[in-house]
């Protein structure tokens, strides 16, 4: 009777902490229901830009534009987060706060292997913009200015330069986001700034005093607004000894082709001083509607230059149905350069590590499968084929409720399409509904790969070994569990392939 009594006591123990936690799990799972598995996010309110993106002593180390107080945008911090493998990442606490000279906009970080700045050997040094609310309220046009700080221990704490700000407004509205790099060829540290509608470059001996180079801009009709988010960086085009620079540029309202924000790419030549381009059209980094202000990492040992960008968009960012926390970025990408015809193409593919997180799964109707199955994971799985299009292919990621994200390639047009519009969750905005499409240049083979990264809230597609991408938010209202192709007569689906990812939280 006695052990009974222990076994019953042991069940009413169990039965009420065990349902207590299960109630946690519940909540958690309600409330954060579109919080990403594997993409990085911020632990609670509002994050935007990927700020400082530097590789240290095996650390990759990522700073962001961030506001503790709300899910909203408000007065910018630089938030900070840490990783071995740009897949796991560390919380760590906010690097700079705003000041007397103003919140702490977007730039970039260095690392001074040299002590060129007299901070000391291996220093962190960070560039970035001062944004006075006071002088923008007042009406002045020279609010904003260039700040820098140190970090002599890898990051987690910062001592702001003395002499701030480095570089002044010279009378320019929007005059922000520095993305500084060594130049080894000069022996200098070099510096893209925007200005309004253009680049200027400059260059630096120490860190704090810079002098300007040249100026580089583009003939936009019509005009796609105000120029963010620089970065330059040199790159060997894939089969070939040539090495050509690509100049990034982001633009934050109304400006991608689809509409809203978005990022393009400028393809030529740096001598050091100036950037020039035959290119005559512009060309974007991502298509889809939610990958913005992204830039690549600095001091990467091996020379590939690896992009995040802010995955989400202007239009609607401060709208998105999520509570705790607001916004996510992209998965890290190697970009390449190739040249298709006479073009010019970044390519964009996820990090080979990446696969480390992979599984692979069996469906189980198999009598149908790949073209129309069930899974209770699509929300967390990689999706991959080849098809060889006839006419028409359509896919779609859907659930019991009647949500579904669509996705069509015509052969005809040469229009890939992504269709949000009966997603789920989409009355948050109006924006929200623009389908976003682009052109894909496949020849006459008509043959298109398909890699689709389907993570909560979120979907990355990759086309034809990421010549092209897409990436979108989604917010279905359910977890998406069938997959269908739909397909026209003639048109064959090869090497399908559907994996799970692990969680890297």
């Amino acid at each position: 009777m006695k052990n009974q009594g222990i076994l019953k006591l042991f069940l009413i123990v169990f039965v009420v902490f065990g349902c207590k936690e299960a109630t946690k799990t519940i909540v958690k799972s309600e409330r954060e229901m579109y919080r990403p598995a594997f993409h990085f996010t911020p632990e609670a309110n509002w994050m935007n830009d990927p700020n400082g993106m530097v590789y240290f002593n095996e650390t990759y180390h990522l700073f962001y534009q961030y506001y503790p107080d709300s899910t909203v945008w408000g007065p910018m911090h630089w938030g900070h987060a840490k990783s071995k493998d740009l897949l796991h990442w560390e919380h760590r606490p906010i690097a700079l706060y705003p000041d007397s000279l103003g919140y702490i906009f977007s730039g970039s970080a260095v690392i001074d292997k040299m002590n060129t700045s007299g901070f000391g050997k291996d220093a962190m040094v960070a560039i970035y913009t001062y944004h006075d609310p006071v002088g923008e309220k007042d009406g002045s046009i020279d609010f904003q200015t260039q700040g820098i700080a140190y970090s002599l221990d890898e990051g987690e704490t910062w001592t702001k330069y003395e002499g701030n700000p480095v570089i002044e407004n010279p009378g320019i509205r929007d005059f922000r986001d520095p993305k500084a790099f060594w130049n080894e060829e000069k022996d200098k540290w070099q510096m893209a700034l925007v200005a309004k509608d253009k680049v200027i470059f400059y260059e630096s001996g120490d860190l704090k005093s810079w002098v300007e180079l040249s100026e580089f801009t583009f003939n936009d009709e019509p005009p796609l607004g105000v120029w963010e988010c620089p970065d330059l960086f040199k790159l060997p085009v894939e089969g070939t000894d040539e090495e050509k620079w690509v100049l990034i540029i982001s633009h934050g309202g109304n400006s991608l082709p689809n509409g809203g924000s978005g990022t393009r790419y400028f393809v030529g030549d740096y001598d050091g001083t100036s950037f020039t381009t035959d290119q005559k059209e512009s060309q974007w980094i991502d298509y889809g509607t939610d990958n913005y202000a992204g830039v690549t990492y600095n001091n990467q040992p091996d020379n590939k230059r690896i992009f995040i960008g802010w995955m989400s968009n202007w239009d609607y960012a401060i709208s998105t149905p999520t509570e705790k926390w607001r916004s996510a970025m992209t998965l890290p990408r190697t970009l390449s350069l190739a040249k298709i015809e006479d073009r010019y193409i970044l390519k964009s593919t996820i990090i080979e590590r990446f696969d480390s997180l992979l599984s692979e799964l069996e469906i189980d109707n198999a009598d149908k499968y790949p073209y129309d199955f069930k899974y209770d994971q699509l929300q967390q799985s990689v999706i991959q084929f080849d098809a060889e299009v006839k006419n028409k292919l359509q896919i779609e990621l859907s659930n019991d409720l009647g949500d579904a994200y669509i996705m069509l390639y015509d052969s005809n047009s040469g229009i890939f399409y992504g269709d949000r519009t009966k997603s789920g969750v989409v009355d948050f905005s109006d924006k929200f509904l623009m389908t976003p499409q682009q052109k894909v240049e496949i020849g006459k083979s008509n043959k298109l790969s398909v890699q689709l990264v389907v993570d909560a809230s979120s979907i990355e597609i990759f086309l034809n070994d990421g010549a092209y991408s897409m990436t979108n938010q989604i917010f279905p209202r359910k977890d998406y569990d069938r997959f269908k192709i739909t397909k026209s007569d003639g048109t064959v689906i090869s090497n399908f392939k559907i994996q799970s990812v692990k969680s890297t939280l």
